[in-house]
Formats: structure tokens, sequence, C-alpha cells
């Protein structure tokens, strides 16, 4: 009986101490563990020279597609955005979040050129009007993050 009841003991502390833990807040997808994350605002110099990188990021959301949360810009700059999809469309964010609000992202970052037909089918998606998006005619150089989990941080 001893036995057992230290077996068990055992077992609870060892699944205690080997537990991560997760970023508290509202959780999407896979979430996001503890440790390693980064301001956006460093994620094109941690990017370096690389094309793409594995990374966990802490930003502040400017807008999510208003269609159905597929996607959201991530402010990295006073004038540049990071691009975020969700990998595999496993999961989406809320379409009504608010501008401003602090998420927390893991995944890939990467750098790629958007197709002026891609820019356009996500300016839709924004609820654009239709001058804003025939005024996209050209490819755009930019970080595009695919995330794996999210999590709206309070």
């Amino acid at each position: 009986m001893k036995k057992i009841v230290l077996s068990l003991i055992f077992c609870a502390f060892a699944s205690f101490a080997f537990a991560q833990d997760n970023v508290e807040g509202q959780v999407f997808g896979e979430g996001v563990k503890k440790g390693n994350i980064i301001p956006a605002t460093e994620v094109n110099s941690k990017l370096g020279t690389a094309t793409k990188a594995d990374m966990k990021v802490e930003g502040v959301v400017v807008n999510v597609c208003k269609k159905k949360g597929c996607f959201m810009n991530v402010k990295i700059s006073d004038t540049e955005t990071m691009f975020v999809k969700f990998k595999d469309y496993g999961f989406f964010m809320p379409k009504d979040m608010a501008p401003g609000t602090k998420v927390v992202i893991d995944g890939f970052a990467e750098r790629k050129v958007t197709s002026v037909e891609d820019l356009q089918h996500y300016a839709k998606d924004a609820k654009k009007s239709e001058e804003e998006i025939a005024k996209i005619t050209e490819p755009k150089k930019e970080i595009v993050f695919e995330a794996k989990g999210a999590v709206i941080v309070k």
C-alpha cells in the first residue's frame, strides 16, 4: 500500500515538475509556451539575412480579417506591419478584435513577395472599398508570419 501511495505522489510531483507553462490568455491553435518571446519590433533583426526563422513574437494587432478572422496584421515598426496567417487555416482570430489588442504568436516569420492578386484578395476580405482595392497595383515585399498558435493576452 505504501508503495502505491508513494508511486502516486511521485507521479503527481513529476507531472507538475515537467509541465511547461503556457502564455495566459485566450488561446487559439496550439497556444504559446512561455520563454524566448521577442517583441514584434525585433522580428526583422532576428530574421537577419535568413529567409525564414522559427520564433515567438509579442505584438500589437493593427487589424484582423473582417470576413472570418483568417489573418491579422501586427505592428513591427511605426511604419510597417507583419502579415500573420494561421497554419493550414486550422484556427482563426475573433473578427471583431479591436486594434491595439496585444497578442503572442508562435510559428515562422518569412520574407516574401506577396502578389497583387493576393493583396487584393486580402484587402477584399478586410472589407476595403473598391477604390482602395483598385489602388493595389504592385507586389509587396513583406514579412509574413505563419502562426501555429496564438494567445490574446490580457
